[in-house]
């Protein structure tokens, strides 16, 4: 905090009272610039303004893990040590233990996967990897199904072909197998659709070529075997004619 002057209508702490630096355990902190009323407090309310501090003074991160406020709690297991934040996990809120699901090791935080809150969840997903994310492709919330989808193995995202949620499945389309995505290709979204056609070997394109949507049938024609063009030439769509034409000349 700076100055030791009287702070403005924004520099409140998280119960709302007023903030002063003369009131603070590190006004002596403000000579050597690790901290400044209304941009780097760690007693302000502001989640921008707590990370300024710790990112200053990352060596009183420590003292701060058992504070009050969630938000001083969830940056400070930010820039602690990380041999020191393991007695969070069980934090009452989700933004601190998504905080030490993110710094924990692998082996201390992928138990967290089980943890109720989606944001946890999300948190562990985005550092597993290999087969220890298939369990998460049956989560219940479909943003940690979505990030699962886009780093588990291949092999495994078959298991999202009936997935309720169409950006679920087309996470999966986008890096199945290539001798999955038949199942894909019948999709009844035709985003869904397109990035199977997107990535469907060319002689597999031709149960495609007929698609009710353009886009999907624009992906056919950027792909498909010229031999098996003729059907595009004629599309109502001119861009679809135009890229069926262009193949052919080429």
């Amino acid at each position: 905090m700076a100055g030791g002057a009287e702070p403005g209508p924004e520099a409140l702490d998280w119960q709302g009272r007023p903030l002063r630096c003369q009131d603070c355990p590190h006004e002596d902190l403000q000579a050597e610039g690790r901290c400044d009323l209304g941009r780097a407090c760690v007693l302000d309310r502001r989640g921008k303004r707590i990370d300024r501090f710790f990112s200053r003074n990352p060596d009183l991160a420590a003292a701060y893990l058992d504070h009050p406020y969630f938000e001083v709690r969830t940056l400070a297991a930010k820039h602690a040590s990380v041999f020191l934040i393991g007695r969070l996990r069980d934090d009452p809120e989700p933004e601190v233990r998504a905080m030490v699901a993110f710094r924990l090791p692998l082996a201390r935080a992928g138990s967290m996967r089980e943890d109720p809150d989606r944001r946890v969840r999300m948190a562990v997903a985005q550092r597993l990897s290999g087969r220890d994310l298939v369990p998460l492709l049956g989560d219940a919330d479909y943003a940690v199904r979505l990030a699962a989808a886009r780093r588990a193995p291949p092999a495994a995202l078959l298991l999202l072909a009936r997935d309720p949620e169409a950006e679920v499945r087309r996470a999966a389309a986008a890096r199945v197998v290539p001798e999955a995505l038949m199942a894909f290709a019948a999709d009844p979204d035709p985003l869904v659709r397109r990035a199977a056609a997107e990535r469907l070997p060319a002689p597999r394109l031709v149960a495609l070529i007929r698609d009710p949507d353009m886009r999907v049938r624009h992906a056919v024609a950027e792909r498909i075997d010229p031999r098996h063009l003729a059907p595009l030439l004629a599309d109502e769509v001119p861009a679809i004619r135009e890229t069926a034409s262009r193949r052919l000349a080429e």
